[in-house]
């Protein structure tokens, strides 16, 4: 077990390092401020997803790789499908802190549209990068391990949920990161990914967030310019027996 505990700690590593600074004003408020872009904030998804591209080849991260698969079909025997539903959690996270009155940064509408615009990346890339690399999974399922799309999606919804709400308490984005690497933990557990996969999700999927954050401004002023306000909306996961996904309903005004 000493490999997956080895597992587990390399993904909630990330945690220290996703937190940015919160500036105070003269009066000891915090701040808010519209992320921009930074490349200091390209380093941990970019040396995420290096970590997962190198051990495409790397001898010696498939040596750690085969050595936490090892640990997981020698002594595991009950598989927790948690990470099938956790992955989303931290998403919904801010929709439901917002239906309990708790203001993140955006409102309903802004906020929707960086959503859907960091799932549209990161779901782009991950499928593009399953077909193009075809990486046998672990449990010898398939061949689209690579790279984790559950870990990346919890791991953008984690992004989102820090971005929102850590002006508000950092302890909400500290608990979707967690959330986060539990998801990827699982998949590991689960024996559905290699840690590669689930290194390589986690850099896409903080990423991809905020990437979304970044082309917000241009986005909201030429794709959705029309669209000024939205009277409701909903987002929620599914489950059709075969396959797990995140639905959004919006009225558009």
């Amino acid at each position: 077990m000493k490999k997956i505990f080895f597992a587990s700690l390399f993904l909630s590593f990330n945690i220290n390092f996703a937190q940015e600074i919160i500036k105070k004003d003269s009066l000891g408020n915090l701040k808010k401020e519209n992320i921009k872009f930074n490349y200091k904030q390209l380093i941990i998804p970019t040396a995420f997803i290096a970590y997962g591209v190198i051990g495409i080849e790397s001898d010696a991260l498939k040596g750690v790789n085969l050595d936490i698969r090892n640990e997981v079909t020698e002594n595991i025997d009950k598989k927790i499908t948690i990470d099938d539903f956790s992955q989303y959690a931290p998403a919904l996270s801010v929709y439901a802190l917002n239906f309990l009155g708790i203001q993140g940064k955006n409102n309903l509408r802004d906020r929707s549209i960086i959503l859907a615009t960091s799932y549209l990346i990161m779901g782009t890339t991950t499928s593009g990068l399953k077909k193009l690399t075809k990486i046998e999974r672990p449990d010898g399922s398939g061949f689209n391990s690579f790279p984790s799309g559950h870990t990346a999606t919890a791991f953008a919804g984690a992004e989102f949920l820090w971005q929102e709400y850590k002006d508000v308490s950092i302890w909400y984005g500290i608990s979707g990161y967690v959330v986060a690497t539990g998801t990827g933990f699982f998949r590991i557990y689960n024996n559905k990914h290699w840690l590669t996969d689930v290194a390589a999700g986690a850099g896409i999927g903080i990423l991809s967030t905020k990437i979304a954050y970044w082309v917000f401004p241009y986005v909201n002023k030429h794709i959705f310019k029309t669209n000024k306000n939205i009277s409701t909306g909903m987002i929620a996961p599914f489950y059709n027996g075969n396959q797990v996904g995140l639905g959004m309903i919006l009225n558009l005004k």
